[in-house]
């Protein structure tokens, strides 16, 4: 992802992931069509990728590659964990990829290391996931490789697309909460609760803060 950064970033922004995508939506920075646009090519990527692995792992040998690391849980990948903690892990560590993302298009943001961030990111998200459930938080990668390594992974296919999009948008409110970036200028613009929630919630800092003086 890093080399991808830097390589096509100045092209299409490297979202190369349906959360990604969703979270700029989200944030207004991109139109719903361009996202679907975005998820399209995603998918196809992802399922030509898996095509690829397939091929050169000799028809995805799971005694020589493991299905070459599709996403899952328990038995299924041969780990300890259950589906509670790959959903945890999902939901954690894509909104914590989403708001390193986003921080990384914020005004003030030094120019030219978004990718480095990123991609460093992302590296530290896969040594501590892939022991849980071999890492997504990109539902095209794990669509891409559950299509051929069997109906087992198939099964299980749900978690990996539902939550990392649910992690997804909780990154893009913890980027709200913590940057100067207005609600209303998101797709969240239009929650009359989310909005009183926010500013019911900044009268009580205020005080806090005025306490504190």
């Amino acid at each position: 992802l890093l080399g991808m950064a830097y390589t096509i970033g100045h092209i299409s922004g490297c979202h190369i992931n349906p959360a990604v995508t969703l979270s700029f939506w989200l944030g207004r920075k991109i139109t719903l069509v361009q996202a679907g646009y975005y998820w399209v090519a995603q998918v196809i990527g992802g399922i030509l990728g898996g095509l690829l692995l397939f091929i050169i792992s000799s028809g995805g040998d799971n005694d020589k590659t493991g299905v070459f690391a599709s996403n899952g849980w328990g038995n299924t990948i041969g780990v300890p964990f259950g589906i509670w903690a790959a959903i945890g892990v999902e939901i954690f560590f894509t909104a914590l990829l989403i708001f390193v993302v986003l921080s990384t298009t914020t005004k003030g943001y030094p120019v030219g290391f978004g990718g480095l961030a990123v991609g460093l990111s992302l590296a530290m998200i896969h040594l501590a996931t892939i022991p849980v459930d071999n890492t997504s938080v990109n539902p095209a990668r794990s669509l891409g490789t559950a299509l051929y390594a069997g109906w087992d992974h198939l099964a299980q296919l749900w978690v990996f697309i539902i939550f990392p999009l649910v992690g997804a948008v909780l990154g893009v409110l913890a980027w709200l909460l913590v940057h100067d970036e207005r609600l209303e200028d998101t797709i969240f613009g239009g929650q009359a609760g989310l909005i009183a929630a926010r500013d019911r919630a900044s009268g009580v800092a205020n005080q806090v803060q005025d306490r504190f003086k």
